[in-house]
């Protein structure tokens, strides 16, 4: 297949250098804090540390929606974690996520303490169980709302740490990872498309936690958006994903959720931190650059 050197594993392996890579930086064998920070506090019962990465997407699109439908329980306060600067090891952050990741939620409405939620679909889980929306009442679909939300997360670390790690971020590209990850990925978008076919959402007519958390990565992979593979995953043969994804995305809530705790696009699109409904038309970055520069003048 190709002329890359053959790896011999040692009989114990030792970290010795940085694997390469975009993330190598941050990559390590081993978890807890490696600096004191504490983590900032908001008005908000709900105190959301997160990064919009797709997992981080599926949390903020979630409260925007629970928002949407009248629950002012679900207002929150959303700081960004960096995590190529290594915010998510600090230790205010490692004690609500031991497993230094993002997203991490701290519901401060809890009583004697409160309840700290990681990992983003027990987020998404605890918060349409807190507010009773988004999981289908029927057995039969609630079973099929959990099972396609576990099959994202299940199936979304090929993508990401698979795909996404040897073709866009690896030092070096090599064939047989690539066409590894590449045929996983084919076949994952392929039971999506299939099942859509014949479904407006992945629970039926019922827009639902699934679709929250599978939107943020696959629907951002068929619009090429998403390590810059769209034409060599050819994602336009996809058109139940592409239908689906189209009509996710016009949602008002889903809109305002991939805003928050962003920091790369259009500065328009970037609300770093949220705290109000009114960030969104006050404190995107478009507006908050230029009195930024008059500030450093």
């Amino acid at each position: 297949m190709n002329d890359a050197p053959t790896y011999t594993p040692p009989k114990v392996w030792t970290w010795e250098q940085e694997s390469g890579g975009r993330f190598a930086n941050i990559n390590r064998p081993i978890a807890g804090p490696t600096h004191d920070k504490e983590l900032p506090v908001g008005k908000h019962p709900l105190q959301l540390h997160s990064l919009a990465t797709p997992n981080g997407v599926k949390v903020t699109v979630m409260l925007e929606e629970l928002l949407a439908l009248g629950h002012e329980g679900a207002e929150y306060d959303a700081y960004m974690i960096n995590i190529g600067q290594g915010d998510q090891f600090g230790s205010g952050f490692v004690d609500i996520n031991p497993n230094s990741k993002i997203p991490a939620l701290l519901d401060r409405s809890t009583k004697p303490k409160p309840t700290r939620v990681f990992e983003s679909a027990a987020i998404l889980l605890y918060l349409a169980e807190k507010f009773g929306e988004f999981v289908p009442k029927d057995p039969s679909l609630r079973a099929e709302c959990y099972s396609w939300l576990m099959w994202q997360m299940g199936s979304a670390p090929y993508l990401g740490g698979g795909f996404g790690h040897f073709y866009a971020y690896a030092p070096e590209k090599w064939q047989y990872p690539i066409d590894r990850y590449t045929m996983e990925v084919k076949r994952q978008l392929d039971v999506l498309d299939r099942h859509l076919a014949d479904n407006q959402y992945f629970a039926g007519k019922e827009y639902t936690i699934a679709d929250m958390a599978i939107w943020p990565w696959y629907g951002a992979l068929v619009k090429g958006t998403l390590y810059e593979a769209g034409e060599f995953l050819d994602v336009q043969s996809y058109k139940h994903v592409n239908r689906w994804t189209d009509e996710v995305a016009e949602r008002e809530p889903v809109k305002r959720g991939r805003m928050v705790n962003r920091a790369w696009g259009k500065p328009e699109s970037q609300l770093r931190e949220r705290h109000d409904a009114s960030d969104f038309e006050l404190r995107t970055q478009d507006k908050l650059e230029p009195e930024e520069t008059e500030e450093a003048s």
